[in-house]
């Protein structure tokens, strides 16, 4: 929702709002670890789900960035032609962009969950209870340094790959979908 008013409203704050988050984009996530360790300590979100729920939240940057893209393919008229017939800005989005914007949200679902699925560092950093240790840490602490519990650690493995293996088994055809739209729109 926040691409919606960038791409179809550009004005001056609009254009500063893209900017600011290209900032952000550009700048590693590594790079900002210690401030934001030191800010989810102040706010006492350290070694807690909704801490990183957060954080993760704030990191779909790169969805903004894919829906701006697609945003601008969409011809203006329609919105014009909505307007004209008595939409509202929110009938617009909801009625109009937001059924258009099918193919790059399934993309973009695509992307998120993959990535969160195989994060490593975040969880790493801000999730200290065993209780609460995603599965990729879970890999992680079955190799010692000195040895290697090896059916802990090909049955975490095995246990980690099937779910997101079934996601992409399901979604396989939306991924094509997303690449042959893309290579078409350019």
């Amino acid at each position: 929702m926040a691409a919606y008013p960038i791409v179809f409203n550009p004005n001056r704050l609009n254009k500063w709002i893209t900017t600011y988050l290209l900032a952000g984009f550009l700048i590693p996530f590594q790079t900002t670890l210690i401030p934001l360790f030191e800010l989810m300590t102040d706010f006492h979100l350290t070694d807690k789900l909704s801490g990183l729920i957060l954080l993760y939240m704030g990191g779909s940057v790169f969805v903004f960035f894919l829906m701006t893209g697609y945003m601008k393919t969409i011809p203006r008229e329609l919105t014009e032609a909505a307007i004209i017939d008595g939409c509202s800005i929110g009938g617009i989005f909801w009625r109009i962009i937001l059924p258009l914007l099918k193919p790059i949200t399934v993309t973009s679902i695509i992307y998120q969950t993959m990535w969160i699925w195989n994060d490593f560092l975040a969880p790493m950093l801000f999730l200290n209870s065993q209780s609460k240790a995603t599965l990729v840490l879970q890999i992680y602490k079955a190799k010692g340094e000195f040895s290697v519990n090896w059916p802990m650690f090909m049955t975490l493995t095995v246990i980690a790959l099937i779910p997101i293996f079934i996601f992409f088994i399901l979604m396989q055809k939306q991924i094509v979908k997303g690449i042959v739209g893309g290579a078409i729109k350019g």
